[in-house]
């Protein structure tokens, strides 16, 4: 696995540190009812698909699809094979879906098929899987339209055993029209001895268009390129134009064949015998920062260059690159910071937290050639709360550790669970970054005509990144935040889906069975509440709701749009009016 070499930049407005909680609305959520002719059949993992990746990727499937070119438009497809569409433009007069395509019924009786998947390419391109390892490029014209013309197949392959469809986009390239797919399979491996006998293949499929100018349209696979991992990635999109791909897993995903032919792998990096010495060694306390920074003997105050803002830090000799340059982990003030030089040969730095409480995990991101140094009140301090975990004689006054008292927000990813860009050219990861402390929450389409945002959790807040292939500097930006999210999540045991709006107005957690829970952005309150413990007036409110559907069914799909919520069940589809707009 190639080493993490960028970390996320957290934009700090997007933070509320005074954000106290979610204040339960007892306010009614219009719901809207449409009763399916046919069942969406919710297919049954079988007695060898028995691992958590089986579950994860295929028992864990959202059956609805949101048109992301056509606001409130859904897909689904149902038991008989067909592909159904529902546009909502008034709530209170709900038609009924309609058909724009049909699965050959043959694929129903396919011994080992998975369920039949769908990603919308473009305005007027759709890719589906029956199931059964057939894949369809579909023509749709412009969906959005009321006549709905049927979707017409322009590409029908066997593609070897079944898969699901992860992702899609269209793109043209030098006057050829081209799309690219990406599969999923969870396959039998002889060489995965010690674990499930599983492992997970992403496939990545070029499909182009041969015909001549003014010719009929012909598409052939042009390029196919397989990796395999360990797990079922958490995300997976490739770039607009094709030109890279995008993997959020736990475990490490490499590149090992391209149209057939075997990928060279890299040989593995040989251990580090010697460690570099530090360049500085930093500690803090609630309130500030310590840095001391090594320099060269004799340095002089006119040789320093010190540069420091709320967010930044740059620490240089005159002449010489940085010693220490980047972002801070949290803001700081610089009027109250100072530094001076000790013994000649150091520069001793007090940074001033604007924010007194938390303690930093890193002092500037990313940067891993500093070292920790722990005072000595906070290592006695961690000292006496873990002694009675090794004592021979256990302290009555204090029970032993049980792991049952841990909530599932105290849980983290694996230290190898990443987020990694793939060049589609070398086939080698560009940038990758470590999310063993970022929870992965969920995917959303914000604009179709960029790649899918994911959601993290950080500390107790649920973080929005928008990938930027074009911007190797920023390649993820922090564009939203949902207060607490992380943690209010955690709390949720029976929690199967979770999405927010396009807008990011509100997120949306589904459980198993009926429940749905809105939490809101905060919004201004309409009338005058009073915070008695802090002695202040409250302006702002983040409101939570919960609805509850008529149904015993469980829930399958589950998507939001800027106004409505839609939750699919086996034999109805309900649409919740959420905002107004």
């Amino acid at each position: 696995m190639a080493a993490s070499n960028y970390s996320l930049k957290v934009n700090r407005d997007l933070l509320d540190p005074n954000f106290e909680s979610y204040r339960l609305s007892l306010d009614a959520i219009p719901t809207y009812n449409v009763e399916l002719d046919a069942a969406v059949e919710e297919v049954k993992l079988k007695d060898n698909q028995y691992t958590l990746e089986h579950m994860r990727a295929f028992g864990m499937y959202n059956y609805l699809h949101l048109d992301p070119w056509y606001e409130d438009s859904v897909l689904f497809v149902d038991c008989k094979g067909r592909v159904l569409s529902l546009t909502v433009t008034l709530d209170t007069a709900l038609g009924k879906p309609r058909e724009v395509f049909r699965i050959s019924a043959e694929s129903s009786e396919c011994e080992g098929r998975l369920c039949a998947s769908l990603s919308l390419t473009s305005a007027t391109w759709a890719v589906l899987s029956d199931g059964t390892g057939r894949l369809y490029f579909l023509r749709t014209g412009k969906r959005g339209d009321s006549t709905l013309m049927k979707w017409e197949p322009l590409f029908s392959e066997d593609m070897g055993e079944p898969f699901i469809i992860l992702h899609s986009v269209s793109h043209v390239q030098s006057g050829v029209h081209n799309m690219e797919v990406l599969l999923l399979r969870v396959q039998k491996d002889p060489e995965e001895t010690k674990g499930s006998g599983y492992s997970v293949s992403l496939e990545w499929i070029t499909v182009a268009n041969t015909a001549g100018h003014g010719q009929e349209k012909k598409y052939q696979v042009k390029k196919k390129r397989v990796l395999r991992g360990k797990s079922v990635p958490h995300y997976a999109a490739v770039e607009p134009q094709g030109k890279g791909l995008m993997v959020a897993s736990e475990k490490p995903f490499v590149f090992t064949h391209v149209d057939g032919h075997p990928v060279e792998q890299p040989d593995p990096e040989p251990m580090e015998v010697e460690k570099t010495d530090p360049i500085y060694f930093w500690q803090q306390t609630v309130e500030d920062i310590t840095v001391c920074v090594r320099m060269p003997e004799g340095l002089t105050k006119e040789e320093v260059q010190f540069r420091l803002t709320a967010d930044n830090i740059s620490i240089a000799v005159q002449g010489f690159s940085p010693l220490l340059e980047g972002q801070l982990y949290a803001s700081v003030d610089p009027e109250a910071s100072a530094w001076i030089i000790k013994n000649d040969k150091s520069l001793e730095v007090t940074l001033q937290k604007r924010s007194e409480g938390p303690m930093w995990p890193e002092l500037v991101m990313g940067d891993r050639r500093g070292e920790y140094v722990m005072s000595d009140e906070q290592a006695a301090l961690i000292h006496e709360r873990l002694t009675h975990l090794t004592m021979e004689t256990p302290d009555r006054d204090k029970p032993a550790c049980n792991p049952q008292e841990l909530e599932d927000c105290d849980g983290f990813p694996e230290d190898s669970s990443s987020l990694t860009h793939f060049d589609g050219e070398s086939l080698k990861p560009t940038q990758v970054v470590n999310l063993s402390s970022h929870q992965y929450l969920f995917t959303v389409d914000v604009n179709p005509s960029e790649m899918p945002c994911l959601c993290l959790r950080h500390d107790v807040d649920a973080l929005v990144w928008q990938p930027r292939p074009d911007q190797p500097s920023n390649m993820w930006e922090h564009v939203a935040t949902f207060n607490a999210l992380g943690y209010v999540q955690a709390s949720k045991r029976d929690k199967k889906f979770a999405t927010c709006a396009p807008d990011f107005s509100y997120a949306s957690l589904c459980e198993c069975l009926r429940r749905a829970f809105i939490y809101r952005q905060p919004s201004p309150v309409e009338t005058v509440l009073f915070n008695r413990k802090q002695g202040r007036q409250v302006g702002q409110v983040a409101k939570q709701q919960v609805a509850s559907l008529d149904s015993d069914k469980p829930i399958l799909g589950f998507r939001a749009t800027n106004e409505r919520l839609y939750i699919l069940t086996s034999s109805n589809l309900f649409v919740l009016k959420v905002n107004n707009n």
